[in-house]
C-alpha cells in the first residue's frame, strides 16, 4: 500500500492534532475499520479509518483519507474521541 499526501497539511495536522501522516499510515498495518465518509459531498469518495497508533503509548486515531491512483491519499489524522474509541473497539471485536 503506497501512502502519500500534501506535505503542507501533514505539517498543519502535526500543529493542530499532533498527529503525522507518516505515523498515521501505519494503522493500515493492523486491524482497521473503514467507513465510508457521506457527511458531505466531496466530489470524489472518502473514508475514515479508525485503528491503532503505536508509540510510547497505544491509542486509537481517526484517519481521513481517498484513493487516487491507486496510493491512499492521507487528509487528516487526529486522536480518536471516547465514543469513536468504542466504536472502534467493538468493531474488531466481532
Amino acid at each position: 500500500m503506497k501512502f502519500e499526501w500534501d506535505e503542507n497539511k501533514r505539517r498543519a495536522n502535526i500543529r493542530k492534532h499532533g498527529v503525522d501522516f507518516v505515523d498515521a499510515a501505519s494503522i493500515f498495518d493492523g486491524d482497521v475499520v473503514v467507513i465510508l465518509d457521506d457527511r458531505f459531498e466531496y466530489g470524489e469518495a472518502r473514508y475514515i479509518a479508525f485503528g491503532l497508533l503505536r508509540g510510547k503509548s497505544i491509542k486509537v486515531i481517526v484517519v481521513a483519507y481517498t484513493e487516487r491512483g491507486g496510493n491512499v491519499r492521507i487528509i487528516s489524522a487526529r486522536k480518536a474521541l471516547k465514543h469513536e474509541e468504542s466504536f472502534y473497539f467493538e468493531q474488531i471485536a466481532d
